[in-house]
């Protein structure tokens, strides 16, 4: 199972109390439902394929999860908890260019190591985020805000270039997951012999530095 930045496996805060097979069933479970899902969309998996995934039966997937919302609730759950840490890193305290490239950095390291990821939080808010609408609201717009703060003060004080803070944390979420969401479409454009995040990681590096530098 794969782990989130704090060494977390997906879905373990909601597998106290339970025994050690049926841990690692429900991480199977989960395991297989973020390939499946990543794959073919919510619309498009059904609990047969992810069953068949996770090398379980279906009524073996069904005694851990009531339906397959169930499945991708929690999925999408853990995930932007995940997704939303190294926005709350930023270091207020820390040389603000430098906090903004480390930011950009982390998430493209997270494009490259977790695309599935990447790709189910996609196909979620392109189908209008029907479970996540509350956390969207709450949890990310916290955190969000909370980057945003430390970003206006930042620039109010003349250490980093004036822009927009929202639009700004926008771009970064845009110009690094487009290398996990679209990632076959920028490998066959680039072809062979390019490696496309290290590239790219070049490429942003140098883009966040010209635009934020005072």
């Amino acid at each position: 199972m794969r782990q989130n930045n704090e060494g977390q496996a997906m879905g373990e805060q909601d597998d106290r109390g339970l025994t050690r097979i049926q841990r690692r069933n429900r991480e199977l479970i989960l395991e297989g439902a973020l390939t499946v899902f990543s794959n073919s969309g919510f619309r498009g998996a059904t609990i047969d394929q992810i069953a068949g995934e996770a090398g379980l039966s279906k009524p073996n997937v069904l005694y851990y999860f009531a339906s397959k919302d169930e499945i991708h609730k929690t999925l999408l759950t853990t995930l932007l908890d995940m997704w939303l840490a190294p926005l709350s890193n930023i270091d207020p305290e820390g040389e603000p260019l430098q906090e903004v490239l480390d930011y950009v950095a982390a998430k493209l390291r997270m494009s490259r190591q977790y695309p599935r990821e990447s790709r189910l939080f996609a196909y979620e808010i392109l189908r209008g985020a029907p479970h996540l609408t509350e956390i969207l609201g709450g949890r990310l717009r916290g955190t969000v805000e909370d980057a945003v703060a430390i970003l206006q003060d930042w620039m109010q004080s003349g250490r980093l270039r004036n822009v927009e803070p929202h639009h700004l944390i926008f771009s970064i979420w845009s110009m690094t997951q487009h290398y996990a969401d679209f990632e076959v479409q920028v490998r066959a454009v680039l072809g062979k012999g390019h490696d496309p995040f290290s590239e790219a990681q070049e490429f942003l590096d140098d883009l966040y530095r010209r635009l934020l530098s005072p």
